[in-house]
């Protein structure tokens, strides 16, 4: 009678290949593929990989799941920075387009 390569058995079926391995195993092997990968296609492939995948991404959520996404990442961030910090990002930001308050006033009252 033939051997069957196998190390778990249930309900006569013989568990070969990754359905034998433990799931530290099929995950240490994925990560090796994962280098492997990313190693062979350079820094400018992993790139142009991200970008198609944020394309489908975004393909799949729809403008309302992309403005969902945005809403929810500028409220977690708001919250990490607390009041302050989002003072200061406005003041920074104010300082950036070169417009002050006494500014945008001068320009109202010459209009």
């Amino acid at each position: 009678m033939k051997e069957k390569h196998t190390t778990h058995k249930s309900n006569n079926i013989s568990k070969r290949g990754f359905a034998s391995m433990s799931e530290e195993k099929i995950g240490e092997i994925a990560r090796k593929g994962g280098y492997a990968s990313a190693e062979k296609a350079g820094r400018e492939g992993m790139a142009a990989r991200g970008r198609m995948g944020g394309h489908v991404s975004a393909e799949r959520a729809g403008h309302e799941g992309m403005a969902a996404r945005g809403r929810v990442g500028g409220q977690i961030s708001a919250e990490r920075a607390g009041h302050e910090g989002m003072a200061a990002r406005g003041r920074i930001g104010g300082q950036a387009s070169g417009r002050t308050r006494s500014k945008r006033s001068q320009e109202k009252e010459e209009a």
